[in-house]
């Protein structure tokens, strides 16, 4: 958006322009909603199949895990039944197993959720930062600057 000014001491035209911005709090509280969804109002769209990605195979894994853990659990109880007082122990080390990875997944998961919030925040409060292949340096004093270094051996 560009608005002209007239300035009538020095009759001369100011453009200012209005530069994007985004919200880290509507970021944050997207991507905590909805894991992507800061990404998305960040427009860092490339960003959200890694993030649905990793997500959806690391809860199917969650599932699947979990899903055998309550079956080995289950079959451990009634080996208590069966074989007092310590049970099958190949079950209970099976059902050990599954636990431990399931954890370990559902861990994965929540560090996956925080970093997608994390993410959104860092965009959104560098939404505004230039990244042009301009990186020139205009000096208008008209001054130069000049740097030397000598090495003696």
């Amino acid at each position: 958006l560009l608005v002209s000014q007239y300035d009538t001491s020095s009759n001369q035209s100011v453009l200012l322009e209005k530069k994007k911005t985004k919200s880290t709090t509507t970021a944050i509280l997207l991507s905590a909603v909805l894991p992507g969804a800061g990404q998305f109002y960040n427009e860092s769209y490339w960003k959200i199949p890694a993030i649905l990605g990793l997500g959806g195979y690391w809860g199917y894994e969650w599932v699947s895990l979990n899903k055998e853990y309550k079956n080995y659990r289950n079959l451990y109880f009634e080996s208590l039944i069966k074989f007092p007082p310590s049970g099958n122990y190949q079950y209970r080390t099976i059902r050990d197993f599954y636990r431990s990875e399931r954890d370990r997944f559902a861990w994965y998961l929540g560090v996956l959720y925080l970093v997608n919030i994390l993410d959104a925040y860092v965009d959104a409060s560098l939404f505004e930062f230039s990244v042009d292949d301009n990186l020139s340096v205009l000096n208008k004093s008209g001054q130069s600057l000049k740097f030397q270094m000598k090495i003696v051996f």
